[in-house]
């Protein structure tokens, strides 16, 4: 039985792998000008090739691709944490209003220094997109200890995200700077005009933070157990609640930072992937998850592209279109179990 169970989560990891090597490689060679396989593998090692396509390559598609990568997987993290943590199937940054909260920090913070001709870090943008994240949190963790219900949790989380948006809605509105109002392309969702300078910085945040979460794997498996066990077993209840919060809103300020918003994959990918595996160790998901969102992303940026070119779609018109039917199908299967 046990062995059957380590090649359930090697095959599971390999196709999640290939999954992921794929649709890396898809999303450089494939857009408005066409990249082949052998011209690709002469610009990365360096043997050079048409100067246009290998500007294409080395500027725009390799950091946009990796950003997804890195990006979508701590999406589906996040995601994976929020779920643990409110033991609610349909929590994730976007349902729960923190991508919401980070958004409209962001882009006050935008508006204020882009009007005075200050130029934003990454730093400041994962910076103000934390105190976002944490403010619409605080008011999710309001919520959730005076509603025990589920849906109610879920509405007050989507109500908090309308507000956030709102105000968002009206800065980017009234802004007159060319750099301001392209904040409306952000604040849908969107992958584009991602620099290496952006890639190292998420690329430090996310991957640190994904360790931090994984070393965790243990006391996070004790708590889905229930909060008794946990205790019988040592784990520091309130150390560990801090812990999940301040991970999964690091987590949903780094996407939002350079992303945007984006809708769904936080609440499907757990889903798909707990179903691919067959268990819910967090030891075994919480890598699965990483992988699971960078694959998810990396198709949907894929989509948002190639879709209707040259006109790019933002991401999360399309993640929605393949989230939107997992969440569907969670809440109908947990309405039956009920």
């Amino acid at each position: 039985m046990q062995e059957n169970r380590k090649y359930r989560y090697f095959a599971a990891f390999l196709v999640l792998g290939v999954c992921a090597v794929v649709c890396y490689i898809l999303n450089i060679c494939i857009g408005t000008v066409r990249i082949g396989l052998l011209e690709l593998a002469g610009t990365l090692s360096g043997q050079g090739g048409d100067e246009t396509a290998m500007r294409i390559l080395l500027d725009i598609r390799l950091p946009r691709a990796t950003a997804v990568f890195i990006l979508g997987g701590a999406l589906a993290l996040a995601g994976y944490l929020l779920q643990t943590f409110f033991n609610n199937p349909i929590a994730g940054p976007f349902v729960l209003g923190i991508s919401s909260g980070a958004k409209m920090v962001v882009a006050l913070v935008m508006v204020f220094f882009l009007g005075r001709s200050v130029r934003v870090t990454s730093i400041d943008m994962i910076l103000a997109a934390f105190v976002g994240a944490m403010i619409s949190m605080g008011f999710v963790l309001l919520v959730s200890r005076r509603i025990r219900s589920m849906s109610m949790l879920v509405v007050s989380g989507v109500m908090i995200g309308y507000i956030c948006s709102a105000v968002t809605e009206l800065v980017v509105t009234f802004a007159e700077d060319a750099d301001i109002v392209n904040l409306h392309n952000w604040s849908m969702g969107s992958f584009s005009g991602t620099t290496w300078e952006n890639v190292r910085v998420m690329a430090a945040v996310v991957f640190v933070t994904a360790l931090i979460v994984f070393l965790l794997s243990k006391p996070l498996g004790a708590y889905m157990m229930g909060e008794a066990y946990a205790q019988n077993v040592g784990v520091n209840l309130r150390l560990l609640r801090v812990g999940i919060v301040l991970l999964s809103s690091i987590l949903s300020a780094c996407i939002v930072a350079f992303a945007g918003p984006i809708s769904f994959v936080g609440i499907a990918t757990p889903h798909l992937v707990k179903k691919l595996l067959g268990t819910a160790a967090p030891i075994w998901m919480i890598p699965a998850c990483f992988l699971g969102g960078s694959v998810f992303c990396l198709f949907c940026d894929l989509l948002c592209r190639m879709l209707l070119a040259p006109t790019e779609l933002s991401i999360s018109t399309v993640t929605a279109i393949f989230g939107a039917p997992v969440v569907l199908w969670v809440m109908v299967k947990r309405k039956k179990g009920g």
